[in-house]
């Protein structure tokens, strides 16, 4: 940062950045914009844009017929560190980036079912992160053995999200062995008690595998390059660092479970390239 940034007051600089905000995806600014956003004052607003314009004389010029100011061939994010997934996730939740200045842009997300998660238990599944206590949990689980919910003692050490649901990694006394625990199957909770167990004892939670991940072979070039575009790989490969304990879910989310030579290729686009060390870390797993 230039030495006329590094004076700014934080305040000041977060109006600066909303200015290139406007700038970079909404094509232009003017005092109303920042009005409406910060609630300052009309001179405060003038002032802001006009002391942009002294720190950054060829990133914006003022067009009369569209009374604001818009950004030039030459411009260059200064604050803005523009993020293509966080505009468009704005954009999902009916922010207008538009305002005032702009008809908000027409977006659609694909709704997916919430999972809900009970506050009094999680808070008490918290604190027995917190303590490295065990606490008995009433548990819904999928399996064939346990059609109806159950009490059970876990010593819980750490959280995980899957892309879709969040888990509670923790010591399962019925077991004997570390596992994760969707946190919405939680229906209740009781009993806190100290805990003989460590989180550090759970290798497959501290372990982590390497996923180096290319584009199916079987695509044509055209289309493995543009997979490659997809996953931002570099020099046609992502390695991507997971741990171990979650590998099982990653391996479904990507569909890293289907046969890659099986079927149409536009059905499996990535493919594990070190897929004998991937494949013992998910045997190391066991079955679900």
């Amino acid at each position: 940062m230039s030495g006329a940034q590094s004076d700014l007051r934080w305040s000041n600089e977060r109006r600066l950045e909303f200015l290139e905000f406007k700038l970079f995806w909404d094509g232009g600014v003017n005092r109303g914009d920042l009005i409406s956003h910060f609630g300052v004052s009309v001179p405060q607003a003038s002032k802001d844009l006009t002391q942009y314009q002294e720190l950054h004389p060829n990133n914006t010029v003022y067009d009369k017929h569209k009374k604001r100011y818009v950004p030039t061939a030459a411009f260059t994010p200064a604050y803005l560190k523009p993020d293509p997934v966080g505009f468009l996730t704005r954009l999902a939740g009916q922010e207008a980036v538009g305002g005032e200045s702009g008809p908000v842009l027409p977006v659609y997300a694909m709704p997916v079912p919430r999972r809900p998660i009970d506050a009094s238990a999680l808070r008490v599944i918290v604190e027995a992160v917190r303590e490295k206590a065990s606490v008995e949990i009433l548990y819904q689980s999928m399996s064939a053995e346990r059609p109806e919910p159950i009490w059970r003692r876990i010593s819980p050490h750490a959280f995980g999200f899957d892309g879709f649901r969040w888990h509670v990694r923790a010591w399962c006394h019925i077991s004997s062995s570390f596992k994760d625990f969707i946190i919405s199957r939680i229906m209740g909770t009781r009993d806190l008690q100290p805990s003989l167990f460590d989180g550090a004892d759970d290798s497959c939670w501290r372990k982590l595998v390497d996923v180096k991940l290319i584009p199916n072979p079987r695509l044509s070039p055209a289309q493995q390059s543009v997979i490659a575009r997809d996953y931002d790989m570099r020099d046609g490969a992502a390695t991507l660092r997971v741990r171990q304990a979650f590998l099982y879910y990653f391996n479904r989310h990507m569909g890293l479970d289907k046969p890659a030579d099986d079927g149409d290729p536009r059905g499996t686009p990535v493919v594990v390239a070190n897929r004998q060390a991937y494949d013992a870390a998910l045997k190391q797993l066991g079955t679900r």
